[in-house]
């Protein structure tokens, strides 16, 4: 890319070619046959395509022409190309599965479940379904671990909005307990620099420390925020600490890794699904972070990495 004097500029990683590799009009102009060759060549890799039993592991079937399932040849048991993935008994088409998954990494922010039931012409509620059990399939297959090197952390708080009284007169402060819903909780995270990254839902940012001493390993260095409670953290840690009233990154301390994280979070949050509260926040934040780490992957890895993960 090219600036009106000739000399060369930078260009974004999404912007570039070397992004784009997942066509969502290839996928929509599948046939049925080939959504379900697809869709067994990634299940079943390992035997290029050749179903293998989930009851018993045999690879001799019978391919049933009544329906689309198969019959194991050693157990008898009938199979299809879903069974025993988080798509089991669907009633979607398996190719309405694969576009559903390549809209879902096309979404630099998220992408809801409203807008997916919109684009298929399906139920709400399937979409909703549907994206939770890829949450769910992503946040397993995340590479786990003690963190290492140089890890941020940082913690933030999400939901139990209170909508202010009309009147000035009849507001209160909100920051006081007293005046809160309660419903308030902390997604805490920890990121190693050019690494992975991972999150945890609590009700205050302090119950954060255990979860630092328990995922991060000995001799690393923790960048934190001058917050009280990361004061224990110099127990087990060589600390950074940097005062965000004075500057954003100072003598090698920052969480700036952290506060990209949140970045995406929150305009997760205020963009795309306006409310990631409640027993469903862990599973949004595990989804951000999974986008976080992957941002420098083609959609088109993307989409191989969750399609693994889903079956």
């Amino acid at each position: 890319m090219y600036n009106i004097i000739g000399f060369d500029m930078s260009q974004h990683f999404l912007l570039s070619p070397v992004a784009k590799t997942l066509s969502l009009a290839k996928v929509m102009r599948m046939t049925d046959d080939a959504a379900r060759t697809a869709f067994r060549m990634v299940r079943w890799s390992e035997t290029d395509g050749q179903p293998v039993c989930p009851e018993c592991g045999c690879c001799d079937s019978y391919d049933l022409k009544s329906r689309q399932v198969y019959k194991c040849k050693a157990c008898y048991k009938q199979f299809s190309i879903t069974s025993g993935t988080i798509f089991h008994s669907r009633k979607l088409a398996v190719r309405d599965i694969l576009a559903a998954i390549a809209v879902f990494i096309n979404g630099a922010k998220g992408y809801s479940a409203l807008q997916l039931s919109h684009d298929l012409a399906i139920d709400y509620k399937t979409a909703f379904v549907m994206l939770h059990k890829v949450h769910e399939a992503i946040q397993i297959a995340r590479a786990e671990g003690a963190l290492s090197g140089n890890v941020e952390v940082d913690g933030a708080y999400f939901g139990g909005y209170v909508k202010p009284a009309n009147e000035a007169t009849d507001r209160k402060d909100l920051r006081k307990k007293a005046n809160q819903s309660g419903k308030r909780q902390v997604v805490v995270v920890m990121r190693e620099t050019k690494g992975r990254t991972l999150t945890h839902v609590t009700r205050s940012e302090a119950e954060g420390v255990a979860l630092v001493a328990a995922n991060v390993e000995n001799g690393s260095t923790v960048h934190a925020d001058e917050a009280s409670h990361w004061d224990k953290l110099a127990a087990y840690f060589p600390i950074k600490r940097i005062n965000h009233k004075e500057a954003y990154s100072k003598d090698g301390a920052c969480t700036n890794q952290a506060e990209s994280f949140f970045s995406r979070l929150r305009r997760a949050e205020i963009g795309i699904h306006h409310h990631i509260a409640g027993r469903h926040l862990g599973a949004y934040a595990a989804e951000m972070a999974w986008r976080e780490d992957c941002r420098r992957e083609s959609n088109g890895t993307q989409y191989t990495m969750v399609m693994g993960a889903v079956v």
